[in-house]
């Protein structure tokens, strides 16, 4: 069973910043692609930022210039750093991971439970 939890949400001021952490734990061989998406409330969940296992990163143009995704192979975990935060980044914000289960050999999607996130003076 592959687990996906994030950490690092919570309150901040307009121009301030955040650090989102996702650490994947369970029967994993392998992870390929792990993201951000976002849903703010009545929206649908739209992607924030993807890296492959080889490093390369996409954004959406909404945070280009102020977040930054990585991620620490060995330790199955992708981060993601938010700066100059806007209100209109207040969001549930997702982790998923396009992953190898090592004892199913199956290929699937999974998902952390979400974080809030609030940017509000």
């Amino acid at each position: 069973q592959v687990q996906l939890v994030e950490s690092g949400g919570g309150l901040v001021q307009p121009g301030g910043s955040l650090r989102l952490s996702c650490a994947a734990s369970g029967s994993i061989f392998t992870i390929y692609a792990m993201d951000w998406y976002r849903q703010a409330p009545g929206k649908q969940r739209d992607l924030v930022a993807n890296i492959t296992s080889g490093g390369s990163t996409t954004y959406a143009d909404s945070v280009k210039g102020r977040f930054s995704i990585s991620r620490d192979n060995p330790k199955n975990t992708v981060y993601l750093q938010m700066n100059s935060l806007k209100p209109e980044d207040t969001a549930v914000y997702y982790c998923h991971a396009d992953l190898r289960d090592r004892r199913s050999w199956r290929r699937d999607d999974y998902w952390g439970q979400g974080i809030q996130v609030t940017v509000s003076s």
